[in-house]
């Protein structure tokens, strides 16, 4: 059968998305042991791999304990501190997990880190905290151009693929996003079909691509409504992408 995507919840909003079949699993970014350790055992699965997009505690945290019960590959980025890699990898390289017949492309995409990856493949983007649903990631180690490039990375690729990223923000990331494009229906519908899953309990991801190039204000900072927003924040004219996207994303962090 296809490998599923599960999400097991970690921490108070983390995501460790768990690509599974019947008899193996692979986990991606998983900050805490315990909830992967327990779903592998309800569902009496055997560990074949795990991914990691960056350094952060909340992503990479669980990795010692879990190889201390699982002897499997390890993959993150080769620039990052992260002690418990046995598979450095960054962009060029592809990755594979035969146990569940999938392979990955990795992406270089710093911004939120100094040297965090993105795995892509079987139109699914694990994206950690880079891209967020209807939002992205702070600007821990990098600068607003790299942020910029890496999102323009990952928008150019098909419109169809499910964005898998690392936390459940998507609720606060739209009331932001209204701010910025108060006029755009988009958001409007999305709001209402994002705050029904959470109403029940359920996840607002994995989103699409389409989703996002259609209500993520990062996305749109060629958008007039947009850059008409970054001016009034900043209170002067820019119009350059990057500045505009510097001027929201600094907006975000005090919103």
């Amino acid at each position: 059968m296809e490998p599923r995507i599960v999400p097991i919840s970690a921490f108070k909003d983390n995501y460790v998305w768990t690509l599974r079949n019947e008899r193996h699993a692979a986990v991606v970014d998983p900050g805490e042991a315990r909830p992967v350790l327990e779903y592998l055992a309800r569902e009496k699965l055997e560990l074949a791999a795990i991914l990691a997009t960056h350094h952060h505690p909340d992503h990479v945290g669980g990795i010692a304990e879990l190889v201390r019960h699982y002897r499997v590959p390890v993959f993150g980025p080769k620039n990052e501190p992260i002690a418990t890699l046995t598979h450095p990898v960054s962009e060029g390289d592809r990755i594979s997990v035969p146990e569940l017949a999938m392979q990955f492309e990795v992406l270089d995409i710093p911004g939120h880190t100094r040297a965090h990856i993105a795995y892509y493949g079987a139109g699914a983007l694990f994206c950690g905290d880079t891209l967020f649903a209807c939002g992205c990631g702070r600007l821990f180690e990098g600068t607003a151009e790299q942020m910029f490039a890496s999102l323009s990375k990952l928008a150019a690729l098909p419109d169809d693929t499910q964005v898998y990223c690392g936390h459940e923000y998507t609720l606060a990331n739209i009331g932001f996003a209204k701010a910025v494009e108060p006029g755009n229906r988009a958001l409007d519908a999305r709001e209402e079909r994002d705050r029904r899953l959470r109403d029940a309990g359920k996840p607002t991801l994995p989103s699409t691509l389409a989703d996002e190039k259609a209500t993520n204000p990062f996305l749109r900072c060629r958008e007039p409504a947009v850059i008409e927003s970054a001016n009034k924040y900043l209170g002067a004219r820019v119009a350059d992408p990057v500045r505009v996207f510097a001027a929201i994303r600094d907006w975000k962090n005090r919103f």
